[in-house]
Formats: C-alpha cells, structure tokens, sequence
C-alpha cells in the first residue's frame, strides 16, 4: 500500500490538530486546566448529539439522582473530557518524567508480586478523562504495552501510535489476538480496556450499572490462553486539578470461572466500583449501551 501524502490539503487540519496538541501540551497548568475548562463548557453546549448521548447514559446510570443532579453531572463529565484533551496532549506529547512530583501510586505491591512471578499481567484499564495521561504516569513506575483502536485519519494514526509506543512498549492492534497471547506469554505486561461496546458478535450482556451491556468476553479468553493475572488499574484527578492518583487493586481471584457471563458482570462491577469514585471524569460521552438484547429497543 502506498504511503498517503500528507502534505495534501485534506490534511491540514490534522496538521493543525498535531499543532495545538504541541503546543497545549507546553502551557502553564493552570492555563491548562482553564483552557480544558473552557474546551468542555463549549462542547457541552453545542455538541448537541454527545451531550445527549452523555444526559442518557447519566439517566441510566444513576438513576437514584434528582434532574438537576444528573444535569450536573453532565456538564462536569464535558468539563473533565475537556481537561482530559489537554492531558492527552500532554502525554503524548512530553517527558512523562517532569510530571513524576504530581502523581500517587498506591498498590504497587500487587504488581511488584505478579512480576516477581515473572508472569505478564493484563491490566485493566478504564476510559476516564485521564486514560493517556494516566498510561504516561504508569510508564513512570512498570513497563507495559497498549491495546488501542487504529485511528480512521491515517496521518493521526501514525502521531497517535508514535505517541504511545514512546510510552508504552508496543501498541498493539484492539484485533491481533495472537500479538496480545505473544507478549503476555513472553513476561510483558499488557494494558487493556475493556469498558467499550464492541458489538453484539464479540460480546455477552452483563450487567454495569444495573443495565445490561454488551460486554467483550476477550478479557476471560485472554487470561484463560495465558493465564495471566487480570489486575485492574484506578487512576483519576484529583480535586485540586494539580496532582493523580494511580490504584492497582488485588488480581481477580479465580479468573476466568469458566462463565462467560459471570466473568464479563465481575470485570463490569469492578470498573463500576472504579466509576462511582470519580464519574464526572468518566468518557460518559461514548455510547456504552449501543447494542442491545434482541428486541429491545434502542436506548439512544
């Protein structure tokens, strides 16, 4: 396949994204969060079709808070998604090194114990507003690589994937399985996020949130194939928008069951615990509940 020209006029604008990304990643924090701030307030109230993906995904989710509640909610989950752009860019985009004084890493224990196993470890991530900047902290303390979603603009593509394997040790394809098998057999640990609907085909429906979704069964065929620990990995913002906090939790014990079903809600329960901490700074604008069992009506 021939290497598409990026110097073409269909790619400018990727060219200027690339730009603002360097640039965003180089201000002051405070301007920062202000600029992120202002990012998310705009696109809560002009992206009309995300904010009602996002109001309906709150509505569901937390259906124990009052309307003004869940509407605040989702202006803070724009607002987070806001920052998170400008983190993203971060961390993609400088030293993860000079961020070091800002983070908090608890649980280093559980990892330190399954490497001195010399086992790889698949490490359950979740997509909250923080997912890059929170792989560039991880890379401060353990090696791992990423399973990623190619992007459809190829010359994004190509600075995405740049971006990640200087963070991470490889970025693999979200499809190759057997690349996924390889480095965990070979002692590598693997950061995974299995918190998407990925379609009806490679899923079972669970329940997150009290709602059945569809969730990818690969995480349990993943540690049956290797028989790697599953270690799920918490990180967020804290409140004074300065400093992180990364979590590993204890390996899921017994995984995989056997129970396709059971092993998908037990991974779903966890990034739910995960969420409820922290859910404005969760990626609420995707569409989580897309596919749906059959005869049941489209939620969005």
């Amino acid at each position: 396949m021939s290497q598409p020209n990026f110097a073409h006029p269909r790619y400018w604008s990727t060219w200027l994204a690339i730009a603002a990304m360097h640039l965003g990643a180089w201000l002051p924090w405070r301007l920062k969060l202000w600029l992120g701030k202002a990012i998310g307030l705009a696109a809560w109230r002009f992206a009309s079709r995300r904010r009602h993906i996002t109001e309906t995904n709150i509505r569901l989710c937390f259906p124990e808070l009052d309307a003004d509640r869940q509407a605040a909610l989702v202006r803070e989950s724009f607002i987070a998604n806001g920052i998170g752009l400008l983190e993203t860019a971060t961390g993609w985009c400088r030293d993860p090194e000079h961020l070091r004084h800002r983070v908090t890493f608890q649980g280093q224990q559980h990892m330190a114990r399954a490497q001195g196993r010399g086992r790889g470890v698949l490490i359950i991530g979740i997509h909250f507003s923080t997912l890059d900047l929170g792989g560039a902290l991880h890379s401060l303390f353990f090696p791992a690589d990423v399973v990623y979603r190619p992007h459809d603009n190829p010359l994004f593509e190509r600075f995405m994937t740049r971006a990640r394997s200087r963070i991470f040790g490889r970025a693999i394809d979200r499809h190759d399985l057997r690349g996924v098998v390889r480095r965990l057999k070979a002692g590598h640990n693997v950061w995974y996020s299995p918190d998407q609907d990925f379609g009806r085909d490679a899923s079972v429906f669970a329940p997150f949130f009290g709602i059945e979704a569809a969730t990818i069964k690969l995480t349990a065929k993943i540690a049956r194939m290797t028989g790697a620990p599953v270690m799920p990995l918490i990180f967020h913002r804290n409140p004074d928008g300065r400093t992180y906090t990364l979590e590993y939790l204890p390996p899921l014990a017994d995984f995989p069951s056997g129970d396709e079903v059971a092993d998908a809600a037990r991974v779903n329960a966890v990034i739910e615990a995960a969420i409820r901490r922290h859910p404005e700074q969760y990626l609420w604008l995707h569409r989580r509940f897309k596919t749906r069992p059959r005869g049941e009506a489209r939620l969005y």
